[in-house]
């Protein structure tokens, strides 16, 4: 039971994680920033939120070392988004080209299916390694 509520947590702040990225890009974007400026600023807000907020409410650490935290933190959310990512959207994309004819939803559900592998890959990470209470 303590694991499901724990998951709902993770995907609470991942929910709010992505509505502060996206918002904060369109809102620095509306205050006339450069989108590349605009998306570097709002991706590193919602990457530092997204830590504190796992950190203390998903998983609920305290008393633990935040510098090891936030490196293992950067490490695997980084090989998730960079590498994991990657490599599935590489993977799936030619075999859903075969089903799926028009390439920009082929790769929408390559991406799709990339995201919920580094979703799993982030919460298991997390919780055994990153966020461990010892």
């Amino acid at each position: 039971m303590k694991n499901k509520r724990q998951l709902l947590r993770f995907g609470v702040v991942g929910g709010i994680n992505t509505a502060l990225d996206f918002g904060l890009l369109f809102v620095f974007k509306a205050f006339g920033l450069p989108i590349g400026f605009a998306n570097i600023l709002s991706t590193g807000i919602a990457f530092v939120f997204s830590f504190f907020a796992n950190k203390k409410y998903t998983f609920k650490t305290s008393g633990t070392n935040v510098v090891r935290e936030m490196i293992l933190f950067v490490i695997v959310t980084l090989f998730g988004l960079w590498v994991l990512q990657t490599a599935i959207i590489q993977l799936t994309l030619p075999w859903l080209t075969g089903f799926i004819k028009q390439q920009e939803l082929a790769l929408l559900v390559a991406k799709l299916l990339a995201t919920v592998v580094s979703l799993i890959w982030n919460y298991l990470l997390y919780s055994r390694i990153v966020f461990k209470k010892h």
